[in-house]
């Protein structure tokens, strides 16, 4: 069976060109592949509206860059890749305010000198918070189109995300590592006023 659908261009010419040189519609549809109601519609559009060119061409939205913009646009790229850049993901860095940041400089600069011996005097501390039901992040499954309802597939939601709980942490071995050193129970002294400080919701864990 020949084809039904709109032809392009240059097929609706060859059809109007097989048409005046005294070839039948189903000889023209033959010879060019198409049905013979293909035939007979563009050829009567050409002879009665002089139309040669396709109803595709003219559907749909309008491109909103035209073809100097396109060239324009490719002329950028070429040179940016021409400058050495390239599209890549940004890296993800802690959200630091511009005073944080000049405070933490000066404490480098200040302690850039410290060895080994002094930092074993610093009790160092952090905190992390863990999520008591999913990640914060996207969550993907694998599954099967009909399954989007079966209970494996789903991820169930909470109030607030589900809630988490905030961990701190300090190394205790490491100040009083050094029983003889005045400096380090000092420390530690500060430590345990800093623990009573936060409250009584706080569970302290010991390992040895």
């Amino acid at each position: 069976m020949g084809k039904k659908g709109d032809l392009s261009n240059f097929e609706r010419g060859m059809v109007v060109g097989a048409r005046r040189a005294g070839l039948s519609i189903s000889q023209s549809a033959q010879l060019l592949g198409s049905s013979p109601t293909t035939i007979s519609r563009v050829y009567k559009e050409w002879s009665g509206k002089g139309k040669t060119s396709s109803m595709l061409q003219s559907c749909g939205r309008k491109r909103l860059v035209d073809a100097t913009g396109q060239r324009r646009m490719a002329t950028t790229h070429t040179t940016l890749r021409w400058m050495g850049y390239t599209s890549r993901r940004p890296h993800r860095v802690p959200l630091i305010s511009t005073k944080n940041r000049k405070m933490r400089l000066q404490f480098a600069r200040a302690h850039q000198n410290w060895t080994v011996e002094d930092w074993k005097n610093v009790a160092w501390s952090d905190e992390s918070r863990f999520l008591l039901r999913h990640s914060d992040g996207r969550v993907r499954i694998w599954r099967k189109q009909n399954e989007n309802m079966d209970p494996s597939c789903l991820v169930t939601t909470g109030q607030a995300g589900g809630g988490g709980v905030m961990v701190w942490g300090i190394p205790f071995a490491l100040i009083v590592s050094v029983i003889g050193s005045t400096r380090c129970w000092k420390h530690s002294l500060e430590m345990l006023t800093h623990i009573n400080r936060i409250g009584s919701n706080m569970v302290l864990v010991w390992c040895s």
